[in-house]
């Protein structure tokens, strides 16, 4: 059910989503005896998509998440086990074509490959189904063999977990097949931005991951507050990206999902 929701309702008050549904309402009353309240809601809708679209806002959003995580550090030696998140490749994309299509994030195939060649002794795990509420039997996992074989990791080297659906159940079924044992180390490779969420969701399930956060959208603390952007190529979709995750983490917290609700690096002892 929570699944269901978040791919509708979820999707629905998305804060760009919910612009258009106020700039269109307003559109509506301008045929009846509401015609300035239609007036209202279109000048409010168009100027807050302006400030999502054009301005730092979206930035700002992301720096807040990917900031939460410093870079792992490898001083501490060899982990046990390496985690790849699903989220870089359109299994239907790729079903509809019969090769990998990668859209977004790759860094974490990237660096998840460059981790397993660092340190041969570690397993291996990529965990991804589908995304979607509706979708063929094509699953993100079925077509990570051949990425990972194209950066010179071997297949046979590489366990699959396909039926996970969102982070949830990345964590949840990872840890039904890996049963990390006590004293394990294990990395966990996914965005910057949405590192937060999965450590919190991977802590919730039990299972202890270490943070090695990757494809970062943003720079230092200032690059944020600089970066204008177009609303085509970035500033909507920087916003949209920023907003879902911070609203995920409300939700997930607020549904008992995560302990935290802006989970971090765990407290020095």
């Amino acid at each position: 059910m929570f699944f269901v929701l978040s791919k509708t309702l979820g999707i629905m008050l998305l804060p760009i989503n919910l612009l258009i549904y106020i700039g269109l309402l307003g559109v509506i009353l301008l045929l009846t005896r509401f015609a300035r309240l239609g007036r209202r809601l279109m000048a409010l809708s168009l100027v807050l998509l302006a400030i999502c679209g054009f301005t730092p806002f979206g930035s700002a959003l992301l720096y807040g998440l990917e900031s939460r995580f410093p870079p792992w550090d490898a001083s501490h030696g060899a982990p046990d086990g390496i985690i790849v998140l699903g989220g870089s490749i359109d299994a239907d994309l790729s079903e509809a074509h019969g090769s990998a299509v990668v859209r977004t994030a790759a860094d974490r195939i990237i660096a998840a490959a460059a981790l397993a060649r660092r340190y041969p002794d570690a397993r291996l795990v990529f965990t991804g189904g589908s995304p979607y509420l509706v979708s063929s039997d094509a699953r993100e996992a079925d077509y990570a063999g051949e990425l990972f074989e194209s950066l010179g990791i071997p297949r046979s080297r590489l366990i699959i977990e396909r039926r996970s659906r969102n982070t949830v159940e990345n964590a949840e079924f990872s840890k039904a097949l890996l049963n990390p044992k006590p004293g394990e180390r294990w990395l966990l490779v996914t965005s910057a931005f949405h590192m937060p969420r999965a450590v919190g969701l991977f802590r919730k399930a039990g299972f202890d991951v270490e943070a090695y956060p990757v494809d970062w959208r943003t720079g230092n603390a200032v690059h944020p507050l600089l970066r204008f952007t177009s609303m085509a190529n970035e500033g909507l979709a920087r916003t949209e990206l920023g907003m879902r995750e911070w609203l995920g983490l409300l939700a997930y917290h607020l549904a008992g999902k995560t302990d935290d609700w802006l989970p971090g690096p765990p407290a020095r002892p």
